[in-house]
C-alpha cells in the first residue's frame, strides 16, 4: 500500500488526532505541512510532533503538489472560505464536521463550489468499530426491513449520521419533534483529564424523533456520555424479523428457529496474549462483521474511524468512489439544525428538500 501524504489546515485540539494518527501508523500516513496561523502555536507543533508548519494559506498552497488532500480543521464558520479556495486550486479536501455553520451557509457553500471539487468530510462515527458492525448487521437482511431504530451515542449531526446509516434512510423529508431535559450529575472525566474534586454540575438531554415516512428514529443524548465513566451510550435496531440491542442480536431464521448471537470484539493483548494491545474487529454468528484496517496500530476506536477516513481519502483522492459527500454532510447538519428548531419551539418541523438533494 503506498504511502499517503497529505496537510493539515489548523493546529487545534482535533487536528492533533490526525497527527497521533500518522505518527502511529508512518508506513501509511505522512503530514507533509500544516497551515497554522499562530507563529507560537506553530512552533509549539514544529517542536513536539517534527512536522513543518506554514503561516499563510499562499504558503501552503505552493505545497500542496506533494499532498495527496488537505484535511480542513478550523471552526465551522472559517471552513466555507477554505473549501472555496483549496477547491479553485484543485484540492482535494477532506474536511472536519460539520462543514458550515448554519443552513444560510451550506446553501452558499454547496452552490458556490466549482464543479468537480473533490470534497468529502470526516464523519468517523460510521467508521467507529461496533458501530460499523452494527450497521452491518442492519443491512445484512438477517433482522428483515428495518424501520425504527434509537440512538444515544453521539451529538447532533454526529448521532444523525448514525441514524440515516442504520435506518437506511438517504435524502428523504422528515418530522421532528423534541425536548429537553436538565438534571444533575456529579462531574466526570473531561478533555482536561479526570475530576479534582467533588462537584455536581447540570446535565442536558436532548430527546428527539424523527419520522421519515413510515420509518421512525429515537435520538437520546447528553454531553456527559462522551467522558463520564456512569452515562452508557445506547443503540436499538428493530426489524421485521429481529433487533439489536446495543451488542446483542435477535433474529428469526425462519418462522419457528429463533438465533440468539453477540458482536463480539476481538482485542489482543488482554491477559497473557502477547500479540500486543490493538483491536482486530467484530465477529458474529462465526463470520468477521468488521475488521480494523490499520491493526496492529495502537489507536482508540475513534482514531481508527479517524484513519478509516483518512484511507478512503487517499483513495477517493486518487479517483475512488465517494464515502462521505459535501452532500451527506450537510444533510445530516441540516437535520440537526432543524431539530434544535424543534426542541427550541416545542413543535413539529417539516424538513424540505435542499440544494444538495437536487
Amino acid at each position: 500500500m503506498s504511502m499517503i501524504s497529505f496537510g493539515i489546515i489548523g493546529g487545534g485540539w482535533r487536528a492533533e488526532f490526525y497527527i497521533r494518527i500518522a505518527k502511529a501508523l508512518p508506513e501509511r500516513f505522512r503530514i507533509h505541512t500544516m497551515l497554522v496561523r499562530d507563529e507560537e502555536k506553530g512552533r509549539a507543533l514544529e517542536a513536539k510532533w517534527g512536522i513543518r508548519t506554514v503561516r499563510n494559506m499562499e504558503q501552503f498552497i505552493e505545497e500542496a503538489a506533494n499532498m495527496s488532500f488537505t484535511v480542513v480543521s478550523v471552526p465551522r464558520t472559517a471552513v466555507p472560505d477554505m473549501l472555496r479556495e483549496l477547491a479553485e486550486h484543485r484540492i482535494p479536501v477532506l474536511a472536519e464536521t460539520p462543514p458550515a455553520a448554519d443552513l444560510a451557509a451550506l446553501d452558499a457553500l454547496y452552490g458556490s463550489l466549482p464543479q468537480g471539487a473533490k470534497v468529502q468530510v470526516a464523519e468517523q462515527y460510521l467508521f467507529q468499530p461496533m458501530h460499523a458492525a452494527r450497521i452491518q448487521i442492519a443491512r445484512s437482511g438477517k433482522l428483515g426491513e428495518v424501520k425504527h431504530v434509537q440512538v444515544s451515542a453521539a451529538h447532533d449531526y454526529h448521532g444523525i449520521s448514525l441514524i440515516r446509516q442504520l435506518l437506511g434512510v438517504g435524502f428523504e423529508t422528515a418530522a421532528i419533534s423534541g425536548q429537553q431535559f436538565e438534571s444533575t450529575i456529579m462531574q466526570g472525566p473531561s478533555r482536561q483529564g479526570d475530576p479534582i474534586e467533588e462537584r455536581f454540575v447540570q446535565s442536558v438531554q436532548r430527546i428527539a424523533t424523527f419520522r421519515f415516512g413510515d420509518k421512525l428514529a429515537v435520538y437520546d443524548f447528553t454531553g456527559d456520555q462522551y467522558f463520564s465513566w456512569i452515562r452508557r451510550s445506547r443503540v436499538l435496531v428493530r426489524g421485521s424479523k429481529g433487533e439489536l440491542v446495543d451488542s446483542e442480536v435477535s433474529y428469526l431464521k425462519d418462522y419457528a428457529t429463533p438465533i440468539h448471537t453477540e458482536l463480539r470484539r476481538i482485542d489482543t493483548g488482554h491477559h497473557g496474549n502477547l500479540e500486543g494491545y490493538y483491536h482486530r474487529g467484530v465477529t458474529a454468528d462465526g463470520e468477521w462483521l468488521y475488521q480494523n484496517p490499520v491493526a496492529p496500530a495502537r489507536l482508540s476506536d475513534d482514531e481508527i474511524a479517524i484513519a478509516t477516513c483518512l484511507l478512503r481519502m487517499g483513495d477517493y483522492a486518487s479517483g475512488g468512489p465517494s464515502f462521505y459527500s459535501l452532500a451527506e454532510a450537510a444533510q445530516d447538519h441540516y437535520l440537526a439544525l432543524m431539530m434544535g428548531q424543534a426542541i427550541e419551539s416545542g413543535q413539529t418541523v417539516h424538513t424540505d428538500q435542499q440544494i444538495w438533494t437536487s
